[in-house]
């Protein structure tokens, strides 16, 4: 099997599991923490619960990273990035930056300690800010998915 083909489907599986997991993240999850007892224990729930889902979440994102740098440079595709029409791409990458940092630098090194902090002082009002973060990187997540799909069979969003 061509190295391309493994590389796409690596991509793909990769796209579809992290911004699936997402989704139900956003979608599922995080509607059931706010019926879970006292803002308190919502917030211990959703921390026991995302730890499994940033878990993948790191897999997923390492290994669409990878496979879509290999895929722009078997195909030579670098020079996409200089035009407007492509604004997929840019996104896709702008993204996963994002989604990479938090999740490898911002996370680990900050994030976690400024949740628990905030969650100490203001649980249901730390829970706010992540239900609206979490809207905000699926909105994000779904408009490049679709301008991705779009793009990568002729059609464009935006052109």
């Amino acid at each position: 099997m061509d190295g391309t083909i493994i590389a796409r489907v690596l991509h793909i599986l990769g796209v579809v599991l992290w911004i699936g997991g997402v989704a139900f993240v956003t979608m599922v999850l995080l509607p059931a923490v706010k019926r879970v007892g006292e803002p308190a224990e919502r917030v211990r729930f959703f921390e026991r619960m995302e730890a499994g889902f940033a878990r993948q979440a790191r897999m997923t994102t390492l290994i669409t990273g990878v496979s879509g740098f290999y895929l722009v440079y078997k195909f030579e595709a670098w020079g996409r990035f200089a035009e407007a029409r492509y604004w997929w791409m840019h996104a896709m990458v702008l993204l996963w930056a994002v989604f990479t940092l938090m999740l490898f630098v911002l996370e680990p090194l900050w994030l976690h300690r400024w949740f628990q902090a905030r969650a100490q002082r203001d649980p249901a009002g730390t829970l706010a800010i992540i239900v609206r973060l979490h809207w905000v990187l699926l909105v994000v997540s779904v408009v490049t998915v679709a301008g991705a799909v779009a793009g990568s069979h002729g059609g464009s969003f935006g052109r």
